[in-house]
């Protein structure tokens, strides 16, 4: 045996892509990985090496070149965080076919010599083409990125991944003006769970692949890790979806991909209108996030700007949105996104990078700040257009498609990670914003972004998004308590959707989730919920884009009350102290912020109840409520009943509260929840609410 090892190890064959001695300025150490659509070079990088370009040359399977060796791209000390290991993502081929690569440094104008050669066969699109289902194919992936999938191709495709597939659910969100299916495909292991609220209990991520129709190359991605997600048996996906639900939505803009245009059909940006909803394909989406509750969400672009990075990224910058979410979208995108992306290959940078101009900024109708003001974690991504200065290869159409789609493919399977890996923080920072937001605290901000500083040098940030100061006039310092609207103006018809005809402002308000009382005198919109930064953006007389003119509604109680409390027609209490029993009458509404109630609470039959970020020493009892029922962040020394309230499609509320005694929850339509944020109860935990 010993003679048989020594013989072997003697006799090992040389690798055939072994490096010669270095010349002097000669890239050493070039090795070529291969990975979904792309592969990755890195090198050692050379002493005082201004850039470094990147030679690919097909070959045939003896190696021997079928064409000639061209340059595809350009590594510059601005593509990533670190610059002891350079890297450069190369996705400008047809995934399966052989190449040999080589990498050279310049000290300014001046080619140094290249590195040797590194030979590899590139992988092959994701699945097995004699099996069921991994062997589905986009018309993208059949013409070799010569054609977009079209409508009718996509809607065949996801049809059958649904059929082949049990991890997969396609369901229809709505239609576009034109009468084409929005479809959305539900993705779990073994299964997706069978309800949008089922779904929103396993902390679901949400990607949005194509609201501009001439910017198709995310949504060609999303098509192909949907298969990948639907078949894979690799342990990292079956994990991730055992752990959540995906939702992917290939195409919210089907008229505008089918007409190539960035609008829809009526010319409407839909990335401008995600909080007005005045169309039916931007309603159909925030219905999905109303109902399916994305945790985290991407939110897919292209970018015409020739010298950004591959993948801008920006988080939701509107001030508005809770710290806590902006944050944690921040960290997502630098402190993961940026880092793998050097590992990988990828130039990602905040969105702008280099000349990004006016860009980026606080508009509550874009997507990425609509879901931050939603409490969502989440990034928009733009893929750069055109190859520009570092992609020189990509004037070859094909190419150029390649490299935008895998890029995509990298980052959302990026998400899928940074989700699973951090999820504990992503719903710690979501339940602080909820709770920050319900408070109803600080000031109210109706345009202006959070600054997004320059990366550390040298990485990405050379120019970053500007800032968007929030002008004196656009800040209300002192936030009503909620807003007021006539029947004209809450049921009132509207001319502003397609056609001349718009949805009303109560439809919108439903779409949105929010919860409205109804009074005697008009329509309440309370601000202690948890969209709070968002409803004054629409309701307000400040907003500027905004729906309707609603009445400020001030605190009617602040202040110390002592004695019984009887609570008729609309009552807000904020800053108060009451030193009795509240009791809310038939019809009546009540809603506190920073309030403490020592005595029981007790309403029968009233209009609303909301409490927020209170104090109740005391048992509560809510019964019989006909319009909204919500309870965060409230502490209540006693036991608590909520009982027999009908309040319609509005889900009571019961989030984040500490109950002192036992929690009582029946025959409630519909039943409450938590929102994913438990209560802390010190007692039994009966019917409804067990589960809460």
């Amino acid at each position: 045996m010993s003679t048989l090892i020594a013989l072997t190890l003697t006799t090992a064959p040389t690798p055939a892509n072994a490096q010669r001695a270095a010349q002097p300025n000669q890239v050493n150490a070039l090795t070529v990985r291969q990975a979904d659509g792309f592969a990755t070079l890195a090198w050692q990088p050379v002493d005082g090496a201004t850039d470094y370009q990147i030679e690919r040359t097909p070959v045939d399977a003896d190696n021997n070149p079928t064409g000639a060796p061209t340059i595809v791209g350009i590594w510059r000390p601005n593509r990533q965080i670190n610059q002891e290991a350079p890297t450069f993502a190369d996705a400008g081929f047809n995934p399966g076919d052989t190449f040999q690569w080589r990498v050279r440094a310049r000290t300014g104008t001046t080619e140094q010599p290249y590195s040797d050669p590194v030979t590899a066969t590139t992988t092959a699109p994701w699945g097995n083409p004699d099996n069921p289902g991994q062997q589905l194919r986009t018309q993208w992936e059949t013409t070799h990125a010569a054609q977009y999938t079209s409508d009718t191709d996509e809607y065949a495709y996801t049809a059958a991944i649904d059929t082949l597939s049990d991890r997969v659910r396609v369901v229809e969100l709505g239609r576009t003006v034109q009468n084409r299916p929005i479809n959305m495909l539900v993705i779990g292991h073994p299964t997706p769970p069978a309800t949008p609220a089922a779904v929103a209990a396993t902390a679901p991520v949400a990607i949005n692949c194509n609201v501009h129709g001439n910017e198709p190359g995310d949504r060609e991605a999303c098509l192909i890790m949907a298969r990948e997600l639907a078949f894979s048996t690799d342990p990292r996906v079956t994990d991730l979806l055992s752990h959540t639900t995906v939702l992917i939505v290939p195409t919210i803009n089907g008229d505008g991909r089918a007409a190539n245009t960035r609008g829809n059909s009526t010319g409407q940006d839909l990335n401008r209108d995600y909080s007005l909803i005045r169309q039916p394909e931007t309603a159909a989406y925030i219905r999905m996030v109303r109902d399916y509750r994305p945790v985290a969400g991407y939110d897919g672009h292209e970018f015409g700007n020739s010298r950004a990075g591959d993948l801008p990224m920006l988080p939701p910058r509107h001030q508005n949105v809770a710290q806590p979410i902006f944050d944690q979208s921040q960290d997502m995108i630098e402190g993961h996104m940026y880092a793998k992306g050097a590992e990988a290959g990828w130039w990602a940078c905040p969105y702008g990078c280099e000349g990004g101009g006016n860009v980026g900024l606080s508009e509550e109708t874009i997507l990425r700040n609509t879901l931050g003001l939603k409490n969502v974690t989440n990034s928009l991504l733009e893929l750069r257009s055109s190859g520009g200065q570092t992609r020189p290869d990509e004037g070859n159409t094909a190419n150029n498609r390649r490299r935008k789609t895998y890029s995509a493919l990298w980052t959302f399977q990026q998400f899928l990670d940074y989700h699973r890996t951090d999820l504990g923080d992503i719903l710690h920072a979501r339940s602080e914003a909820i709770e920050f937001q319900a408070a109803n605290t600080g000031r109210l901000v109706f345009r202006g972004s959070r600054p997004i500083p320059a990366h550390p040098a040298p990485h990405p940030g050379d120019s970053p998004p500007p800032l968007d100061a929030p002008p004196a006039n656009l800040i209300l310092d002192n936030a009503p308590c909620a807003y007021k609207l006539t029947d004209a103006q809450y049921h009132g018809a509207r001319t502003d959707g397609p056609g001349g005809v718009g949805t009303t402002v109560a439809q919108r308000i439903a779409a949105h989730g929010w919860k409205v009382i109804t009074t005697s005198d008009g329509y309440y919109v309370p601000l202690n919920q948890p969209e709070r930064g968002l409803i004054p953006l629409l309701l307000d007389p400040l907003g500027v884009e905004k729906l309707t003119d609603g009445e400020r509604v001030y605190p009617t109680l602040t202040g110390r009350r002592n004695g019984p409390l009887v609570v008729s027609g609309f009552t807000c209490a904020a800053d108060a102290t009451i030193n009795g029993p509240v009791t809310v009458r038939a019809g009546a509404a009540l809603v506190t912020t920073a309030t403490t109630i020592s005595g029981p609470v007790t309403a029968n039959g009233a209009a609303g109840i909301l409490l927020a970020d209170s104090t109740v020493n005391g048992p509560v009892r809510i019964a019989h409520t006909t319009d909204a029922v919500s309870i965060i962040d409230v502490t209540i020394a006693g036991p608590a009943d909520l009982s027999a309230n009908t309040t319609g499609t509005d889900t009571p509320l019961l989030v984040g509260t500490t109950i002192r005694g036992p929690l009582t929850c029946t025959a409630n339509n519909p039943a409450p929840t938590n929102l994913g944020i438990t209560n802390t109860v010190h007692g039994p935990r009966t019917a409804q609410c067990a589960a809460l």
